[in-house]
C-alpha cells in the first residue's frame, strides 16, 4: 500500500489512565516520574473491541484514544496508536482483520495514549505521519501542568518521520485520506483524518463522545480553538458520516453538534461569571454546566477549570 501526496497546501488514574479516561479526569495526581509507568500498567489488561465501519476501515475501542484501521491491497493503515502495554491485545485484534503488516501510522497529536504504541509499530514496518509539531513535543520533555506529568522524550523509533504543517492528502488509487490540521485547540498537534470515499471522520481529540474534554493549556490548547475545531469537523461531516471521536462511542453529526453547542454555552457561562469578577472556586460554586452535567460529565470541575483559563 503506497499513499503519494496528490494535493497538499502549506505543506510543510492516580494513572494516566484515570486522568486522560473522559469519565475519570482525576483530582489527585500520582509523581511526576512515574505518571506514564502507571498509565500503563492500568491499561496493560485494556479488552480492545472492534467494529467494522465502511470500505475495509475497523473502529478498535479500549487502547487508550480511539484507532482506526484501513486495509488496503499492501498492508495496513491505522490512525493512532494507544499505550505501549496494549501491544498484545492490539496485535491480536489487527490479526483478526487480516495478516496483512501494518504499512502506515497516522497521530491525531501527541498525547501518549494516542502514540505510546508508536515504537512498537514502527517496528513492525510503519511509517508514521503528523504534524510537525506532534514530532517536536514527542522528542523533547514535556510537562503536562493539569496533571502535573512530566512526560520523557519518545524513543527515535516511535517519532514521526512524515511531515506537515496545515493540509495533507493521501491516496492509494483506491482510498483517500484528507488530513487536517487544527489551530491550538486540544492541544497545537492536533489533526483529523477523513477518509472521504467511505465518509469516516476520525477527530481525534477534538471530539469526546459524552465527555467534557480534557484541554491540555499546557501544550498550546484552549477552549476557543476547541470551538473553532469542532466547528471545521461539522463543515466536513455529513448526516451520514461515522465521526470517530478521541473518546467515547462511534458518533455522528447529531452528536457532534450536541458537543459544540456545549462547548460554545459553558464557555459563554464561563466568561460571564470571569467578567463580572468571579474566582474561579466562585465560578465553580454558580454551576456554569448544570445543563450538561447529565449527560457530559458529573464531576465538571475541572473542565470548568480548562475553560476558566481560556476566557
Amino acid at each position: 500500500m503506497t499513499f503519494p501526496v496528490i494535493s497538499r497546501r502549506r505543506f510543510l488514574a492516580v494513572t494516566a489512565s484515570a486522568c486522560f479516561n473522559p469519565r475519570t479526569l482525576c483530582a489527585q495526581q500520582p509523581p511526576a516520574q512515574d505518571f506514564l509507568t502507571r498509565a500503563r500498567a492500568a491499561n496493560a489488561n485494556n479488552k480492545i473491541t472492534a467494529t467494522p465501519l465502511r470500505r475495509n476501515i475497523t473502529f478498535l475501542g479500549g487502547a487508550g484514544g480511539n484507532i482506526a484501521v484501513l486495509t488496503a491491497k499492501e498492508g495496513k493503515l491505522l490512525v493512532d496508536s494507544g499505550y505501549a502495554s496494549c501491544q498484545s491485545q492490539l496485535i491480536a485484534a489487527l490479526a483478526a482483520i487480516n495478516a496483512d503488516p501494518i504499512q502506515v501510522l497516522i497521530n491525531t497529536h501527541w498525547h501518549f495514549d494516542h502514540t505510546d504504541g508508536n515504537d512498537w509499530m514502527h517496528s513492525a514496518g510503519a511509517t508514521i505521519w503528523a504534524h510537525e509539531n506532534t514530532r517536536y513535543r514527542m522528542s523533547s520533555t514535556q510537562n503536562i501542568v493539569a496533571y502535573k506529568a512530566i512526560i520523557p522524550p519518545a524513543r527515535t523509533g516511535a517519532l514521526p518521520t512524515i511531515l506537515f504543517n496545515s493540509y495533507r492528502t493521501l491516496s492509494d488509487g483506491t482510498n483517500t485520506l484528507k488530513l487536517t490540521h487544527y489551530e491550538p485547540a486540544h492541544t497545537d498537534t492536533d489533526l483529523s483524518v477523513h477518509f472521504t470515499e467511505a465518509n469516516v471522520l476520525h477527530c481525534g481529540d477534538t471530539f469526546w463522545n459524552g465527555f467534557y474534554p480534557f484541554i491540555d493549556y499546557s501544550s498550546g490548547g484552549n477552549i476557543n480553538g476547541m470551538i473553532q475545531a469542532t466547528e471545521q469537523n461539522l463543515a466536513t461531516a455529513a448526516a451520514d458520516t461515522i465521526i470517530i471521536p478521541g473518546h467515547g462511542p462511534l458518533g455522528d453529526k447529531a452528536q457532534l453538534t450536541e458537543f459544540h453547542d456545549m462547548l460554545v454555552t459553558i464557555r459563554d457561562n464561563v466568561a460571564k461569571l470571569k467578567k463580572e469578577g468571579k474566582s474561579l472556586d466562585e465560578t465553580i460554586a454558580a454551576k456554569p454546566t448544570a445543563g450538561f452535567d447529565e449527560k457530559w460529565g458529573k464531576k465538571p470541575d475541572a473542565f470548568i477549570g480548562y475553560v476558566y483559563q481560556g476566557v
